[in-house]
């Protein structure tokens, strides 16, 4: 039975890692050719884009690490190997989550409607208010590295110093230390500055749907549609992301002996969000939904004349 349900969440873990590289792949060729064609990329097709690599990072990271609980039931013991293998779920997860927020604030700054002068005065500056951000996020991480570094250093000479040491429970303790401090210390900024900007805009589009009322207009106006449609990719990010965060938790539980099931669970969880919010970004936007709606015309067309030909 056990053997069975890991078996059904190796595969289940596969097919979330493939559509998940697919569909953040099709972003980032998408706006590749697009870039090649007009020699310039608007500011959200390059947010679109660096977010679709970073979360194939972090789509390989949860893998690669399924794989490897897979291959041998011990954690890692190498030092070095654990340091370069949690540094690169660092990074990834760093400009995954820092990436998926900036999008949620431009998406606030371009469509919501406000008068204040701090906000006219950023909605004018946007571009570089983006940079700003991404360069600031750059000392969060480096910070982060800093720390994480601290720990597995403190652990490797304290495996040293003890010959007794349990290296397997002691690095599955490890990796799950870092990994919750990561996400409760660094993470928390973000999602906050992601969930602030769903709530003004929805407090943007409450005050567009009164004016509207007083003027005597549609609801379904453009920029309703623009507010809808922004408040659906934050949203869903927001919710994914906050399972995400729970499934790295169930990851922690893990670490007991005897939970492969849970972590493989955690894993299959966690895939939700890299995956599965990619597809909700080509869906929110235009170009890539029509060239995707465009694609799977030619797909089954193609379907349609092989069955044609065949004899």
């Amino acid at each position: 039975m056990e053997r069975g349900l890991q078996n059904f969440f190796t595969l289940l873990i596969g097919v979330q890692s493939i559509l998940g590289s697919l569909s953040n792949g099709f972003i980032v060729l998408i706006n590749c050719i697009d870039w090649v064609n007009k020699r310039k990329l608007s500011s959200v097709d390059q947010i679109l884009s660096t977010l679709a690599l970073s979360r194939i990072g972090v789509i390989l990271e949860i893998l690669l690490n399924w794989l490897t609980r897979l291959r041998c039931s011990c954690s890692i013991v190498d030092g070095e190997e654990l340091k370069i293998i949690t540094f690169t779920w660092v990074v990834f997860n760093h400009f995954s989550l820092w990436l998926a927020t900036i999008l949620s604030i431009f998406y606030l700054l371009k469509i919501a409607s406000f008068s204040r002068p701090i906000f006219l005065y950023l909605k004018w500056r946007v571009k570089k208010m983006i940079v700003m951000i991404l360069l600031a996020t750059l000392v969060f991480l480096f910070l982060n590295l800093i720390q994480i570094n601290t720990h597995i250093e403190d652990w490797k000479h304290g495996r040293k110093r003890n010959l007794t040491w349990n290296s397997t429970v002691s690095d599955s303790a490890k990796v799950s230390q870092l990994i919750i401090f990561n996400m409760t210390m660094f993470s928390l900024m973000p999602f906050v500055l992601a969930l602030i900007s769903f709530l003004l805009l929805i407090f943007s589009l409450w005050k567009h749907l009164q004016k509207m009322q007083l003027n005597s207009k549609g609801h379904r106006d453009p920029r309703t549609k623009a507010h809808i449609n922004a408040l659906k990719i934050i949203i869903s990010f927001l919710l994914l992301y906050t399972t995400y965060f729970l499934s790295l938790l169930m990851s922690w539980v893990s670490q007991m002996p005897q939970s492969d099931l849970i972590h493989a669970l955690s894993l299959a969880i966690g895939l939700l969000y890299p995956s599965s919010h990619s597809f909700i970004l080509i869906l929110g936007n235009s170009k890539l939904r029509q060239t995707s709606l465009l694609v799977l015309r030619q797909l089954k067309c193609g379907t349609k004349d092989e069955k044609l030909t065949t004899p």
